[in-house]
């Protein structure tokens, strides 16, 4: 049975929220074994141009960013294990048809290899296709502006991260479970609510869609951080509920975790939609800007939650903070 040391877990997660910590600012730690909460600790949020900071607690939600997008494969899987996608068909993105960008897969986009055109740049404006997509002239229909982008690479030739790529994903699913009498917002909200996030008790997590009635699958859901816990723990299972209901056909896990491309920049891997620490052999994480993590490792029967906001140059301080955290359970 895995252990945890948790007098080793205290003293990082004290470095993680001293107020001058190197990393930046933690909001939210939670660590599971075996599906217990063995730590859990909060911060104080920050004032932003949006409005006043003030206490984090269990109750508050904190926003995605890119883990959105793991969630964005939980919903596909369903789809999958359901029959109504099949990743290995070309992506059913009707503006392709016709086109070379017919050849690109489901799975190509699932896997960032889907060889379109896309700047995945958090800062600088000008260059930027996500900040254009998600702030700028892209914003009313995220799909369509990342799905009208040029084909730069023969599809599944070349790895590039790329949120445009998960919003194309969004809006297949969302035209697959589109219910009659319900515009696309609400067909996806409901799917969403009754197919995941209430299966799994996630009852916080709200979605957010862009006017077109997209999930803005690439960036935003709003959670508590226990209940990023829970989607930790669902694919820790495999896909499979706390009170054993299985909603993901059976290796999904695999799938999210099989092996796609090394990232060079962050030293880690890349599967479908998750990331890999390659310290960590089986392991998988939700990733999103300014720090937010999900870090699942099968071995150790751990899921490890971190929200907070740091600069991006500071990934690696916090995720080496992570691992140590991770380092002290044992299977």
């Amino acid at each position: 049975m895995a252990s945890i040391d948790l007098q080793a877990v205290g003293v990082t997660a004290d470095a993680l929220f001293a107020p001058d910590a190197p990393h930046g600012c933690s909001l939210a730690l939670l660590v599971l074994q075996a599906g217990e909460v063995c730590y859990e600790r909060y911060g104080m949020q920050p004032d932003t141009p949006f409005g006043p900071g003030g206490p984090v607690d269990a109750d508050t939600t904190l926003i995605s960013w890119s883990m959105a997008k793991s969630i964005t494969h939980a919903a596909v899987g369903i789809l999958v294990r359901d029959g109504l996608l099949d990743v290995a068909a070309p992506a059913p993105v009707p503006e392709w048809r016709g086109t070379p960008k017919e050849a690109i897969t489901l799975q190509h986009l699932l896997n960032m290899r889907s060889g379109l055109h896309f700047v995945e740049d958090y800062v600088d404006e000008g260059v930027s296709n996500c900040i254009e997509m998600l702030f700028g002239g892209g914003a009313a229909d995220v799909a369509a502006y990342a799905a009208s982008l040029p084909l730069d690479h023969e599809p599944g030739t070349m790895w590039s991260y790329s949120s445009g790529t998960t919003n194309i994903i969004s809006r297949i699913i969302g035209d697959a479970v589109a219910a009659e009498g319900l515009s696309h917002h609400e067909s996806m909200e409901a799917f969403l609510r009754d197919r995941l996030f209430g299966p799994l008790g996630m009852h916080s997590a709200t979605p957010k869609f862009d006017d077109a009635g997209n999930f803005i699958g690439s960036s935003y859901v709003f959670a508590t951080a226990r209940d990023f816990a829970k989607f930790g723990e669902f694919y820790r299972h495999d896909g499979v509920t706390a009170d054993g209901v299985r909603i993901l056909p059976v290796g999904w896990m695999e799938h999210a975790r099989a092996w796609t491309a090394h990232d060079d920049e962050g030293d880690l891997g890349y599967g479908a939609q998750w990331w890999l620490w390659p310290e960590f052999p089986g392991s998988l994480a939700c990733h999103g800007y300014e720090g937010q993590h999900v870090v699942v490792v099968p071995d150790r029967e751990l899921v490890v939650v971190h929200l907070g906001k740091r600069p991006a140059e500071n990934a690696p301080l916090l995720q080496g903070q992570l691992a140590t955290i991770i380092r002290a359970a044992h299977p």
